[in-house]
């Protein structure tokens, strides 16, 4: 339903520079993350709170967002991630981390054909054993790039994976690669200090390059020229792997800006309040690949957000995916709490704030968590919150 007035200044109450024009709860399942197009539909992952697994979501109107469809998906999955090329869709399907393994539950990933692009009609699965896949990313056919997992990895954890979807009704692994002792299976021993989580969130690809988040483990760059070999170019952390985590950690999102030498990492806050380690979004420097280090990091919104209820902090990236806005100078953040966050880098010594939204809690006593976003190729941000505030569009002002 198109907002009205009282809506819209209700919704933008607290912002400069974006403004909410449209926004649906999903028909009541706003627990999302990712989002991705195809046409004039937005395709939302849903957390898993429900039984839904990804919103198809008219936007040809970008002020009255319309649910046309909702895929289902089993008890105990999540399939938060939606990734598109052409006419195909995956979704992933993992077991929350947080809970012992379930032999019995279908992780992996799922794939759909969009040739009706309002009714996605699955023709594939891939099963992995273990958690499944946290996070996809399918930009060009034929090859997709996924954090997945198999027996024998430490705590059932994801490492990087490659895939062969020539033939979408048959997903073909190519490789993998994973950390240095990560594969406890085969009589590797983990050097890293027991309290880390080292594993693979995902990769963003660019080149012959994919730039992997390695959670508690910093960042990995690796060589992918060849698919089939998978061969580790440079790794950045930023402590002693060795030591109890007190620096840095939940590196999310690893964003490479080619174009500028420059990648950005985020992050991602854990905790309630001021609980747990700061996590930041940092701006590092890849011009010399072999050396990547950090030059400066993004300033961290004012406000009485660490005393707000719920997570403040830095979470996802718009990952300028191919075919979406690509302006190498600004880079779009969800920060939970703290809403979207919008940041000039053309001096990446000392990056500054432009623009910022914070939606309302779509709940009484609850607290906005913005999740997820990703920026059109005309400029209008479509972000998403994970406690029931649903799909969001936003315009710059």
């Amino acid at each position: 339903m198109t907002l009205q007035a009282a809506e819209i200044e209700h919704l933008n109450a607290e912002a400069s520079g974006l403004k909410v024009i449209g926004r649906t709860d999903l028909n009541g399942t706003g627990d999302c993350m990712h989002v991705n197009f195809h046409g004039h539909y937005a395709y939302v992952g849903h957390m898993g709170d429900n039984t839904v697994g990804t919103s198809v979501v008219d936007v040809s109107d970008p002020t009255n967002p319309r649910v046309v469809h909702q895929v289902g998906k089993p008890d105990g999955i999540r399939s938060h991630k939606v990734q598109i090329a052409g006419d195909i869709m995956i979704v992933n399907y993992e077991s929350p981390p947080w809970l012992p393994v379930d032999p019995s539950l279908p992780t992996g990933f799922k794939v759909f054909s969009l040739e009706n692009p309002e009714q996605p009609r699955e023709i594939g699965f891939h099963h992995m054993p273990g958690h499944g896949v946290h996070r996809l990313k399918y930009f060009e056919a034929p090859y997709a790039y996924m954090s997945g997992s198999d027996n024998g990895f430490h705590e059932d954890r994801q490492f990087f994976m490659i895939f062969d979807l020539s033939d979408p009704t048959k997903p073909k692994e190519v490789s993998r690669w994973w950390y240095p002792g990560q594969n406890t299976g085969q009589g590797e021993v983990p050097e890293w200090h027991p309290d880390r989580w080292v594993w693979n969130h995902h990769a963003n690809i660019a080149g012959d390059r994919a730039y992997c988040s390695w959670w508690d483990a910093g960042v990995v760059i690796l060589d992918i020229s060849d698919k089939a070999k998978p061969t580790m170019v440079s790794h950045l952390t930023f402590d002693d792997l060795r030591v109890p985590l007190r620096v840095a950690g939940s590196a999310h999102s690893a964003l490479p800006i080619p174009e500028r030498n420059l990648l950005i990492l985020s992050e991602e806050e854990l905790e309630d309040n001021v609980a747990g380690y700061k996590k930041y979004v940092r701006v590092i420097d890849i011009s010399d690949e072999k050396r990547p280090r950090q030059i400066s990091i993004l300033p961290e919104p004012q406000g009485d957000f660490a005393h707000r209820a719920g997570r403040f902090g830095p979470h996802n990236l718009h990952e300028r995916r191919p075919g979406s806005y690509q302006n190498p100078d600004e880079v779009f953040v969800t920060y939970f709490n703290a809403g979207v966050r919008v940041y000039d880098i053309s001096d990446p010594f000392h990056p500054r704030e432009i623009a910022y939204h914070v939606p309302p809690a779509p709940h009484p006593g609850g607290s906005i968590h913005m999740n997820d976003l990703i920026v059109r190729d005309d400029g209008l941000i479509f972000a998403t919150d994970r406690h029931g505030g649903g799909l969001y569009i936003m315009e710059r002002t």
